[in-house]
């Protein structure tokens, strides 16, 4: 068994009210690594179907991120994990700040930040034909600037510790039909490169995964069969996969691999 070297350190993770979500996923892979958790969520409001929540699609998935973060907190407790877990809004510098008031006040330090919180456009208004402002503030306003925030004031409370890892997607090159969340995850990989130079002085380093298909409970069994030929391992990822290279990325092992923005796609979108 791999020793990441994660025991005692402090991670905070954004985005984990969706049970099946990488963010749930990555909060207890930490915690089986002894960690200790600060973890974020903040409920997103989009109608669903609720006869169709019982299996795999956007019902469930709307309904998951809808909800609170009961189940994680549920998990953790079976684990005698050590954990807070806040509900807030990463768009709101006010608000990110009281975030990282109550870690410090609660762990005295934060280690490690997992930027997993994104928002995406549920009404199909993210091609440049139909595109509207509001997609575009909203988007960024959590994509971007919710990971800014968050990233600043890791950087401004540094310890003797400091690992960054920010949630990408491998489309966001050329994401044509979701242009602006495409656009925003780009955005993000740019920033990690920048940040890392940035930082490097400080010894934290600042990585970005790109997660491609991955099941976090939005896939149906319809596209499915689409989205599967479309990846050359053949099957979808399962956000275990992402959560394992994330606690790579966070421990001692990668103290030398900064700026970099690593696609755990089973080789879709290369």
């Amino acid at each position: 068994m791999v020793d990441y070297g994660l025991k005692d350190k402090v991670v905070l993770i954004t985005g984990v009210n969706n049970p099946q979500g990488i963010g749930a996923t990555t909060a207890l892979a930490f915690a089986r690594e002894g960690s200790k958790l600060v973890l974020v969520y903040k409920k997103i409001d989009r109608p669903f179907d609720q006869d169709k929540v019982g299996k795999n699609g956007v019902d469930r998935y709307y309904a998951a991120n809808a909800g609170d973060a009961s189940y994680i907190e549920r998990r953790l407790r079976e684990m005698n994990a050590e954990y807070l877990i806040l509900e807030s809004d990463i768009s709101d510098e006010a608000a990110v700040k009281k975030i990282y008031a109550a870690a410090i006040n609660r762990f005295e330090r934060v280690d490690i930040l997992v930027n997993n919180a994104a928002t995406d456009d549920e009404n199909g208004l993210d091609t440049i034909e139909s595109i509207t402002r509001k997609v575009i503030d909203d988007t960024f306003a959590v994509n971007v600037r919710g990971s800014i925030l968050m990233m600043r004031e890791l950087i401004n409370h540094r310890g003797d510790y400091g690992r960054i890892i920010n949630l990408s997607t491998d489309a966001a090159q050329v994401f044509a039909g979701q242009i602006t969340y495409g656009a925003s995850k780009a955005t993000l990989e740019a920033l990690t490169r920048s940040i890392a130079l940035e930082v490097a002085k400080y010894g934290i380093t600042v990585n970005s995964v790109a997660p491609g298909p991955t099941q976090t409970g939005w896939i149906d069994g319809e596209f499915e069969q689409v989205v599967i030929p479309l990846i050359p391992m053949g099957k979808l990822i399962r956000p275990e996969d992402i959560a394992d290279t994330i606690l790579f990325l966070a421990s001692d092992k990668a103290g030398m691999l900064t700026g970099q923005v690593i696609k755990v796609s089973g080789g879709h979108a290369l």
